[in-house]
């Protein structure tokens, strides 16, 4: 079975020690949805949303997360990104925005993390975006879809 990284033997959480690991290229990507009424999504494909460009101001608050990780994730490193992405789709056919985010570097540790919090915190600035038309929205899910580089190997979900 696969050993807690986070944890040492003590039981005690603990920051990895990454200065023994090679230095690869690493990548990941995540998704994350956000359910709503099919009037409050028309609100954002047609740009009538008083608030302005839902999109573009989730996207930014996407990518500064991303890079802000390691400040709200405990024990998570510092990294220096080569790649932020977000995108946004609508889904008017399932009341929905889907959220695809990924996150690359050549570095000593993988960014699934910034990968999955760039995701939610878009999510999370459609929600704070909309909420004045609709509170009862719905995020999530939100999940990996797949990371590459390093030692553990890499990961695809199965769609």
């Amino acid at each position: 079975m696969t050993q807690l990284t986070h944890i040492n033997a003590a039981g005690e959480a603990h920051m990895v020690d990454v200065s023994a690991k090679a230095e690869t290229v690493r990548e990941a990507r995540a998704e994350a949805f956000v359910e709503m009424q099919a009037a409050t999504l028309a609100m954002i494909i047609d740009g009538s949303h008083h608030k302005g460009d839902v999109f573009a101001t989730a996207r930014i608050a996407g990518i500064q997360a991303a890079k802000r990780t390691w400040e709200l994730i405990p024990l998570c490193h510092p990294l220096m990104l080569s790649k932020v992405e977000v995108q946004l789709e609508a889904q008017p056919e399932h009341n929905r925005v889907r959220i695809e985010t990924c996150c690359r570097l050549t570095g000593k540790t993988g960014v699934e993390m910034e990968a999955l919090t760039a995701a939610s915190v878009a999510a999370l600035t459609i929600y704070d975006m909309c909420k004045a038309v609709q509170k009862d929205m719905i995020i999530g899910p939100v999940r990996l879809l797949a990371k590459s580089g390093g030692k553990s190997g890499d990961f695809k979900v199965d769609l």
